[in-house]
């Protein structure tokens, strides 16, 4: 018989989120669908291997059908309370405060964030289930919000294991539970019938998709879910990031997969270009500039993004914008206005394309972002109707390198590894959604900067300052910069070193920066004195 061990002590509040039905629950999924995990992860391996030998990503022929036959759409908002109208979507991660400011917002949809701005310690991931299992029944003193946002979930990506909760199969053998099932599942079997019941409903946010294979899985786990809870088919929403140079080749399919439980798409910025560079980084095509040239006016960007309006509308789904992340607190009161105003004319830009919302990464931002949506919608929850005939994106357009002259300065390297560092350093100590550079960053920009890195060492770029970037120069600025570095009692400047040099200066890439840092240093930092198992 199968069954989950907690690998972990549990803390208070932690026995009403891991009861023993909720981790059968768990278990049951994980009898399920483990295996198809470890399939679509192994044919990821193999479709990078492709795209770093030269193939670049194309529309897939075998799936022609799907993208020419006009009569299907997907659910979409129809029977989805809460999720009729999205023109201004919180993001953020889910420790208390966090909860309470993001319920507080003017914001329509809340994302409650367990994968790109949440540090996956036992604490922040269970504690997280916690308090969003309270905010739902209106347990958390301090919202007084009478018309709070819908709330959505992501649950971390396909690749990301939890090691505190531990699979043990008909064997015995204990295996890492996937972080996508863990979250997922306690948060669908503890809250799916409360929000129902409530007006809303379980809603979710697919990340890091790289096929719609991926999605089929998802939809097969939401079907094997509802059937379980006797919960009528359909109800579970979701919307899938397009974040992945492979997906947006896929976004029609990847509707057609979901389009019973289908309730949108989202356009990730920064972790499209991080694909791109992961990718085809052995292209010298490729070789992106500094990150604050990187926008989402560059051809490749704006093919993406008019596509994903395009096919969003002609499927009936939601089109919702790429992320704003200026920071809102800052003694330059000069600067953030420059700032406020820039994200005004990219929310504006998102607007005239045709997408029915946009994301903000504060709740201080809401104001802003929703004044821009409520003058291009007005009374109006969405602009569906506006099917952007004028998009005829080809797969060419999709990987279009003009404005992408790899422009590299000094300061682009240096800023670049003043993010990866100073970010690992606060993910190290549990911290997932930081400030630094004058923005609020999260996996994603870390993901880009390091990437950049390595790639600009890869292809030998030679700075503005003239001189070519190699790893002992890269060494160099480290090292300056690191000594420029304020430091804490309880940093971990040490190990983000360990990993920035692994993932950024190392001869072979990285596939991801947080699976080196999870698995070598923030796993281990739990004692299992007070481990329990529950049988499943």
């Amino acid at each position: 018989m199968s069954f989950i061990k907690i690998n972990a002590p549990l803390e208070t509040g932690f026995g009403t989120v891991l009861s023993e039905p909720a981790l059968t629950f768990i278990a049951t999924l994980h009898d399920e669908f483990a295996g198809t995990i470890s399939d679509l992860l192994r044919t990821r391996r193999n479709r990078a291997a492709e795209m770093n030998g030269g193939t670049l990503p194309r529309f897939k022929p075998e799936t022609a059908r799907i993208r020419a036959d006009r009569s299907w759409t997907v659910a979409g908002s129809q029977g989805a309370p809460g999720l009729e109208d999205r023109r201004v979507e919180l993001t953020g991660p889910v420790t208390e405060p966090e909860v309470v400011a993001a319920l507080n917002s003017q914001a329509k949809v809340w994302l409650a964030d367990l994968e790109d701005a949440t540090s996956p310690t036992w604490v922040n991931v269970i504690g997280g289930q916690l308090n969003l299992y309270r905010a739902i029944r209106g347990q958390l003193p301090g919202v007084h919000n009478d018309n709070q946002p819908t709330i959505g979930l992501r649950p971390r990506g396909w690749h990301l294991p939890e090691k505190h909760l531990l699979y043990v199969d008909d064997n015995g053998e204990e295996f890492a539970t996937s972080g996508a099932l863990v979250d997922f599942g306690l948060y669908f079997f503890h809250n799916a019938r409360h929000l129902i019941s409530h007006g809303s409903g379980p809603y979710f946010y697919l990340p890091k998709l790289e096929s719609s294979q991926e999605a089929r899985l998802w939809n097969k786990i939401f079907v094997h879910a509802q059937n379980m809870l006797g919960i009528e088919q359909g109800t579970i929403r979701a919307t899938a990031h397009i974040e992945t140079i492979t997906a947006v080749f896929q976004m029609e399919e990847i509707l057609f997969e979901l389009r019973e439980h289908c309730a949108g798409l989202e356009a990730a910025g920064w972790d499209y270009l991080f694909s791109v560079v992961k990718n085809l980084r052995n292209s010298t095509d490729y070789v992106l500039p500094d990150r604050e040239r990187l926008t989402m006016d560059l051809p490749l960007m704006k093919a993406f993004t008019d596509r994903l309006v395009a096919t969003c509308h002609r499927r009936g789904a939601h089109a919702i914008g790429t992320m704003s992340n200026l920071m809102a607190e800052h003694p330059d009161e000069a600067f953030v206005a420059a700032e406020f105003a820039r994200m005004r004319e990219d929310k504006a830009r998102e607007a005239w394309q045709g997408f029915d919302g946009t994301w903000v990464a504060d709740p201080a931002l809401v104001p802003a972002a929703l004044a821009v949506f409520d003058a291009a919608l007005g009374s109006r929850p969405h602009q569906l109707e506006n099917k952007r005939p004028d998009v005829q994106v080809t797969s060419d357009h999709i990987l279009d390198v003009t404005g992408l002259e790899p422009i590299v300065t000094e300061e682009g390297v240096r800023v670049n590894i003043r993010v990866a560092i100073g970010y690992m350093n606060e993910w190290l100590g549990g911290n997932g959604h930081v400030a630094l550079e004058n923005q609020l960053e999260d996996v994603s920009t870390a993901e880009i900067c390091r990437s950049q890195i390595w790639q600009w060492i890869r292809h030998e770029v030679t700075l503005d300052n003239g001189q070519q970037l190699t790893p002992h120069l890269a060494e160099r600025y480290l090292g300056e910069e690191l000594a420029a570095m304020e430091r804490r009692p309880d940093d971990h400047f040490d190990e983000a070193v360990e990993i920035f040099r692994a993932t950024a200066l190392g001869e072979t890439f990285a596939e991801f920066l947080t699976m080196p840092a999870y698995n070598e240093h923030l796993v281990d930092r739990v004692s299992k004195t007070d481990a329990e198992v529950f049988v499943a």
